[in-house]
């Protein structure tokens, strides 16, 4: 597919993109991750209780990879076996935070965002590196944040999750906020990584390896 028309689509779903506070009590909260090898796709989501952090379910998919990857499109290369790997879920989370970005992406359409609006779910874009915005670097305690910024707009946060550890990139998806990046992601992390994720991500490395 064509870069256009990719970029495109990315603007037509971007316009879908809500970002609100959290309305309902959170109970269920899942991480999804996505891991390659060989041309297929792995990915595992991980449901969580909140706040006890006792894992619930968890649920996988794989399938060869669609396209290749291209910087900014990531959303289209992962997605589908996301949604598969959700649609398999019995029980589904009131949360789910994604190993990706949510709008501090250059066309406000991060994996998280993309995965929200196709799934009509509040998601969480967390990631262990920059891609967009302008920022400083937070204070080296455990939640000092700094907010990332775009055309004089706070579209996420560098929120450091453990003290005098490398912080991590939080940006709201969809139907969420930032000061719901900031709480859910503070209260889920015992290590830099919330344990949503660090679940999700342990569960699809595996997977690639046996797959």
């Amino acid at each position: 597919m064509k870069i256009g028309v990719l970029t495109q689509r990315q603007i037509n779903l971007a316009g879908q993109v809500r970002i609100s506070p959290l309305k309902k009590k959170i109970t269920l909260v899942a991480g999804a991750d996505v891991a390659y090898r060989r041309g297929y796709l792995y990915c595992s989501i991980c449901v969580l209780f909140f706040p006890d952090l006792d894992l619930v379910e968890e649920s996988h998919a794989s399938m060869r990879e669609r396209l290749p990857y291209v910087p900014g499109f990531l959303s289209f290369r992962e997605l589908p076996a996301m949604t598969r790997a959700y649609r398999r879920l019995k029980k589904k989370p009131q949360l789910m935070m994604v190993d990706g970005q949510g709008i501090a992406h250059p066309r406000s359409l991060g994996l998280a965002s993309h995965a929200g609006v196709a799934l009509g779910l509040p998601t969480i874009g967390c990631a262990k590196s920059h891609l967009y915005g302008h920022y400083s670097m937070p204070a080296q305690e455990r939640g000092a944040y700094e907010y990332l910024t775009a055309h004089g707009r706070k579209i996420g946060l560098v929120l450091r999750t453990r003290s005098h550890v490398k912080p991590l990139f939080v940006s709201p998806g969809h139907l969420t906020a930032l000061g719901d990046c900031h709480r859910f992601v503070l209260a889920t992390a015992k290590y830099r990584i919330p344990e949503p994720l660090r679940y999700a991500h342990r569960k699809a490395g595996h997977r690639a390896k046996s797959g």
